[in-house]
């Protein structure tokens, strides 16, 4: 253990069950109150008075709060006594707080960029374990001991030597500078997805190119802060150029499929598209596939490169409203154009319905067993489905033909016995 942090434990020790101890825990128990009371005035006033582009940003704020609050009142405590006793007991408050500071700030960086999923849970779990280990290291005096061992162990690299404390200090800050850069980028593609007078591909797109600049950003200050020399990169795009010739293509392909595809305007977020077998509404454009989330509720992952080779139906491209097409029978011995005026009323008189075009009910032809007729109406809304407003609209038909004596025909044969004296007929 160094001398510092023996020295800390000593102190505490030897204030325990005095009146050093009782001021020092004093002051602890004071800060954190008045650090828990302004937490929550500022969360109630963001909740109520705060614009909904400053909730983001007051959010993060409110998550460190706390123990950044807190800290300050242990620091002022802290000067106030330090006069005439010992401190010891609030130095080791203060890196509590620091460190359950960094564990909140870090966690609600990673939920603010990522989706939420279940390695995103795990990563947090990771975060929140590493650095209470590292500061129960620091605690126990052994963190210097264990930097010097990690420092000793050494490997090569080319004609570099490399330690394994450079090493995972070199992974860390790539992590760390990584995650800022999406954190910055998801919070302009927010701003950015929230303009009104921008098309909504070009949102998307701008979305996606500051996230990838952003990216790349990172990844150079990160090289460079590491030490590397920035002119490997060259070595590396060389390398990935021929696996995207190779066993890439296929990736390339889909990321620039998607750029083809919001950038020229073919399909939009909400349209209704058929893509194969499969018809639903386009609920996500990604860099690498679309996400069709069909009438039913479940969702398919269609590449984009499918969207680029293939031909796709938008029926909603140049306008939003779609026909639906009913077929009717009504028997021979109904009175056709009755039949036809009930019908048309029956799809006038719901409210998804468009009144221009206005419904029209067509005679399609005569078939075996009744006349066929076909309705036709138009809705503004095709992503909600027509199942259950054809549903309605039979049922009214079904209705209307029952109080105008109209009936529904059914399939009927006849079955002749030849060679019979009588020639009967019976009909089944």
């Amino acid at each position: 253990m160094n001398g510092e942090m023996q020295l800390v434990w000593q102190e505490i020790i030897a204030d325990f069950m005095t009146a050093a101890f009782v001021w020092q825990a004093s002051v602890i128990v004071i800060s954190l109150m008045l650090a828990w009371s302004i937490n929550g005035l500022l969360r109630a006033y963001v909740m109520k008075h705060a614009p909904a582009d400053w909730k983001v940003g007051i959010g993060g704020i409110n998550r460190v709060l706390f123990p950044l609050s807190s800290l300050i009142f242990v620091f002022i405590g802290q000067f106030v006594i330090h006069h005439w006793q010992h401190t010891s007991m609030l130095k080791l408050a203060t890196t509590l707080l620091l460190a359950m500071a960094a564990i909140r700030l870090l966690v609600y960086a990673i939920r603010y960029t990522f989706v939420p999923s279940g390695w995103v849970q795990k990563t947090e779990s990771a975060i929140a374990t590493s650095i209470w280990v590292v500061l129960a290291l620091h605690l126990s005096g052994f963190l210097p001991e264990l930097v010097s061992a990690l420092d000793d162990i050494s490997f090569s690299v080319g004609k570099n030597k490399i330690t394994l404390l450079i090493a995972i200090q070199a992974i860390i800050t790539m992590l760390l500078t990584i995650v800022t850069a999406l954190w910055v980028s998801r919070l302009i593609e927010n701003r950015i997805m929230r303009s009104d007078h921008i098309n909504m591909n070009m949102r998307v797109v701008l979305g996606k190119v500051v996230r990838i600049f952003l990216t790349l950003i990172a990844i150079l200050i990160a090289f460079s802060a590491i030490g590397l020399d920035i002119t490997l990169l060259s070595v590396f795009g060389g390398a990935l150029g021929v696996g995207l010739g190779f066993g890439l293509q296929k990736i390339a392909s889909n990321f620039v499929s998607g750029f083809i595809i919001l950038l020229d305007d073919s399909m939009h977020l909400g349209d209704l598209v058929t893509i194969d077998n499969h018809f639903g509404v386009v609920s996500d454009l990604r860099a690498r596939y679309l996400v069709l989330r069909k009438l039913d509720g479940t969702e398919v992952v269609i590449p984009n490169e499918n969207l680029i080779t293939n031909p796709v139906i938008n029926h909603s491209l140049s306008d939003h409203k779609c026909m639906v097409k009913m077929p009717i029978q009504v028997s021979y011995e109904s009175p056709l154009e009755l039949a036809m005026q009930l019908v048309k009323e029956s799809a006038i008189k719901q409210a998804r319905v468009l009144t221009e075009p206005a419904p029209d009910v067509l005679l399609k032809g005569f078939g075996e067993s009744g006349i066929d007729l076909s309705l036709n109406f138009w809705i503004p809304d095709p992503e909600e489905g027509s199942g259950g407003l054809q549903s309605k609209i039979l049922l009214d038909i079904w209705n209307s033909f029952q109080k105008n004596g109209i009936s529904i025909p059914y399939p009927q044969r006849e079955i002749r016995i030849i060679g019979n004296s009588n020639n009967q007929t019976k009909p089944i």
